[in-house]
């Protein structure tokens, strides 16, 4: 079931939806990237579990009441990128050791390691994209390290995944 101020479009090589900033808005996250990675005959679990975890994200740390949240899933040059935006740009996420009794605290761990590249661009305030990129062709051993801007205002360096 989807929430009355869903928003989906969608087309041969990119797919979006406006979601609400909520629990049950992640979780639909998830399911709407599943799948669209079927109808595009990917395999959805590393895609999924980043989506889920940028989505959790979004909605956990990134949410302003009253205001939806984006995902984007987009095809292109062997490449799927997987896009969430939020409306908190004054937080930007960045890796960190979770405590080891924590219940939170590694969802970007996750993303680092399931990911070729991912990354924060900050758009028009008050508004931030997190992104991930996922090489679809070769396994690890064909993995590229991402050109970064390595301290431009506008962007948080990447990180390879391992």
């Amino acid at each position: 079931m989807r929430d009355v101020n869903t928003q989906i479009w969608d087309s041969a090589d990119a797919f979006g939806a406006r979601l609400a900033a909520t629990p049950r808005g992640a979780r639909q996250a998830r399911r709407l990237a599943v799948e669209k990675l079927a109808a595009w005959g990917l395999p959805p679990d590393a895609p999924a579990l980043i989506v889920a975890e940028l989505a959790a994200n979004a909605v956990t740390h990134g949410r302003v009441p009253g205001r939806d949240f984006r995902i984007g899933l987009t095809l292109g040059d062997g490449v799927l990128r997987i896009e969430v935006a939020d409306t908190r740009g004054d937080r930007v996420p960045g890796l960190r050791d979770a405590d080891e009794g924590a219940e939170g605290g590694r969802g970007l761990l996750l993303v680092d390691a399931l990911a070729d590249r991912w990354g924060v661009d900050r758009g028009l305030p008050p508004g931030k994209v997190v992104w991930a990129e996922v090489d679809l062709a070769g396994g690890p051993e064909h993995r590229v390290v991402a050109q970064c801007d390595p301290g431009g205002p506008d962007v948080t360096p990447c990180h390879h995944g391992s």
